[in-house]
């Protein structure tokens, strides 16, 4: 089979790899639909801790396909059944994980990083990932290419989950790349009265305006706080979610919320400058809660799948480039380039 296999830091060579045998309670997908995550390319440019050096890997972890083999005691599921699957799985019984938290789970392993992952024609999805319930059968209304966003969604789903968006909220939301469309049509679902996307990207600032925004600000161009301030009342919003991995950004969120505002640091910040400059005193005074939130777990993977379903968020307009696997080198410099949707790698499309 073909696969996009990393060597180490700038080294991605698509390559032939043995198909993968699924043994006891383990099956074979073919991989209809990967996303090239923001991970991925960190991954490329500055390696990853789990990925030993020398260490070969296939990349991606935000993927959907057709399970086409099944190995002995796999009742569960038969061949030709499209699924997704949530690509983090916990050892089952530390805090974390029996809380339902694999996400958290000190000794998770996970697709794409510790396993093989998605850029190839074929994966081999492990005995764990199937028998700690990762894998999600996909609507038959729910096209792969949208399937494959149901990770970066669900992940989205946990920090908003973390900041409780109920309904009649002011909702701010920093940053308007794929991640950050999703929050805002997760907070439209959640009952929020208004959406406030801070972006800089003229492009990305159409398409925020283009999927509801109730306002749009380039906060290069226009006081931010100001236009808050202005929408609310004076007030300031009642939840902010930094969807972007700027200091800057999350400094200004204690200034952009309401008195018992809560923000979310979803994006997080680069390894070699994690610290902020923040008035800490905003926190005290306003009695505001500040979250982070990293991945999802299984219970919300499977929920957005099912929403996804059901016709309640329309993320087709967030599938962006769809390229062939030999294709990845131009996949990564365009998602790198930050001026589309969620750019896709097809495994099983052959070459351009």
């Amino acid at each position: 089979m073909r696969a996009a296999v990393y060597h180490g830091i700038g080294d991605i060579r698509v390559e032939d790899l043995p198909l993968p045998n699924p043994g006891p309670g383990e099956a074979l997908l073919r991989v209809g639909a990967a996303g090239i995550c923001g991970t991925d390319l960190r991954i490329h440019q500055n390696g990853h801790h789990r990925i030993p050096p020398g260490t070969p890997r296939v990349l991606g972890h935000e993927f959907a396909g057709e399970i086409v083999e099944i190995g002995p005691g796999v009742p569960q599921w038969v061949p030709g059944t499209r699924v997704g699957i949530a690509p983090n799985m916990g050892c089952g019984v530390c805090t974390q994980c029996v809380a339902g938290w694999t996400n958290l789970c000190a000794n998770y392993t996970a697709f794409g990083i510790s396993l093989d992952g998605a850029f190839a024609e074929y994966l081999l999805i492990p005995a764990d990932a199937i028998r700690q319930g990762n894998v999600a059968h996909v609507p038959d209304q729910v096209p792969t290419a949208v399937a494959a966003l149901a990770e970066p969604l669900s992940c989205c789903l946990n920090g908003q989950e973390a900041v409780r968006v109920r309904p009649g909220d002011l909702v701010v939301i920093m940053g308007a790349g794929p991640i950050g469309i999703m929050h805002l049509l997760l907070a439209r679902l959640a009952g929020a009265r208004a959406v406030i996307v801070s972006e800089i990207a003229p492009a990305r600032i159409a398409q925020a305006r283009e999927h509801g925004a109730d306002l749009a600000v380039n906060p290069q161009e226009q006081d931010l706080k100001a236009a808050v301030l202005e929408a609310s009342e004076g007030e300031g919003a009642d939840v902010v979610i930094v969807a972007t991995g700027v200091a800057k950004a999350q400094e200004q969120s204690l200034e952009l919320a309401a008195p018992q505002g809560r923000i979310n640091f979803f994006g997080g910040l680069p390894k070699d400058k994690p610290h902020l400059h923040a008035n800490a005193n905003l926190i005290h005074y306003k009695q505001l809660v500040v979250t982070g939130t990293t991945g999802s777990n299984v219970r919300q993977y499977r929920t957005v799948m099912k929403l996804l379903g059901a016709g309640r968020l329309e993320l087709n307009s967030l599938v962006g480039a769809r390229l062939p696997l030999e294709n990845i080198h131009q996949g990564f410099e365009r998602s790198r380039a930050g001026n589309e949707m969620r750019i896709l790698l097809e495994p099983s499309r052959s070459g351009e």
